[in-house]
C-alpha cells in the first residue's frame, strides 16, 4: 500500500506548487531547447509540471514518475486542459525502476521534488545518468512540510497531531518516518552528477484554516487512516488554527525553498 493511497483529491488541490523564482531557473536550465523532456520522479499529482509548463516551448515533452496510479491518473487529469501542444506521458513505477520505451530517449532536465527522501536515492540517480542528456541537470528540491515548520502555529497544530498519534513523525502506516541518513548534498557528490549548486529561496504563503486541513488530509503523518477519531482531531485543528488565524482568518508560512542543481563535472553551466 502507498503511503498515499486516497488522498489524490487533496494532494492535487492542497499541496503547493513551486515558488514563480524556482521555475525560472529551471527554465533558465531549457533555454534554447525548442522539444525539451523533463522527467519527474515522485511526481504525485503533477505540482511540477503544472508548475513548469508556463515557461516550457510548445513542442515540450513531459515524463511523470511515480508509484502511486491514483496519483498519476489525477496528475493527467490536472495537466490535460493546459498542455497545448506539450504532450505527456505517465510511468507508475518506483523512480529507480523508470526505462524508457522510446529508444534513443535522454531527459534535458531531471526533478525530484519533497520526494527523494522516500527513494533509493543511488539508485535513482544512476537511473538518471542513464536517461539524461550529457548537459542534463538534476534538480532537487523541498520546502519542508507544515510538521518542521517554526511558526506559533505550526508549532501548536504539530504539538496537536501528537496528542493523537505520539511524540514521533508517522510515515504512513509503516511506523514511525526516519530522517535520511546523509545530506542529499552527499548522495548528489558520490553520483555522475557531483557539480552542485544550492539556491534557497524565501517564500511567503497565505493558509486559510480550511486549506491546512486538506493539505494534513494528504500528508504521510496526518492521514485520515492514522486517527482512531479522525472527525474529532479534524474539529480540534479548526478551532486551532482559527483561534491563531484571528480576525482576518489568514495563516501565514514563511520558509525557505531550497534547490540543488546538479551537473556532471566539466559541463558548462
Amino acid at each position: 500500500m502507498s503511503l498515499f493511497d486516497s488522498v489524490e483529491h487533496h494532494y492535487a488541490r492542497y499541496r503547493p506548487r513551486l515558488p514563480d523564482q524556482v521555475v525560472q531557473l529551471l527554465a533558465q536550465e531549457l533555454a534554447g531547447a525548442q522539444a525539451p523532456r523533463l522527467l519527474d520522479l515522485g511526481a504525485g499529482t503533477g505540482q511540477v509540471a503544472l508548475s513548469m509548463l508556463p515557461a516550457l516551448p510548445p513542442a515540450a515533452h513531459l515524463d511523470l514518475v511515480d508509484q502511486d496510479e491514483g496519483m498519476l491518473r489525477t496528475a493527467l487529469d490536472e495537466l490535460r486542459p493546459h498542455l497545448g501542444g506539450r504532450t505527456a506521458t505517465v510511468h507508475a513505477v518506483p523512480a529507480e525502476k523508470f526505462a524508457p520505451a522510446q529508444p534513443g530517449y535522454q531527459a534535458d532536465l531531471v526533478t525530484c521534488c519533497r520526494a527523494f527522501h522516500w527513494m533509493n536515492r543511488p539508485a535513482v540517480l544512476a537511473m538518471a545518468d542513464r536517461v539524461a542528456t550529457s548537459h542534463a541537470v538534476v534538480a532537487i528540491m523541498g520546502d519542508g512540510s507544515l510538521w518542521t515548520h517554526k511558526a506559533e502555529w505550526t508549532i501548536a497544530l504539530k504539538a496537536l497531531i501528537q496528542t493523537h498519534l505520539g511524540e514521533d513523525r508517522r510515515a504512513g502506516t509503516t511506523g514511525p518516518y526516519r530522517e535520511p541518513g546523509r545530506r542529499y548534498e552527499d548522495d548528489l557528490a558520490d553520483s555522475p552528477f557531483s557539480d552542485i549548486t544550492e539556491h534557497r529561496i524565501p517564500f511567503t504563503r497565505a493558509w486559510t484554516a480550511r486549506n491546512v486541513l486538506g493539505y494534513l488530509r494528504s500528508t504521510s503523518f496526518a492521514r485520515p487512516d492514522l486517527f482512531t477519531d479522525h472527525t474529532g482531531f479534524e474539529e480540534q485543528a479548526e478551532d486551532l488554527l482559527l483561534r491563531h488565524a484571528k480576525q482576518d482568518g489568514v495563516l501565514h508560512e514563511d520558509g525557505v525553498f531550497t534547490m540543488l542543481l546538479a551537473r556532471r563535472p566539466g559541463v558548462p553551466r
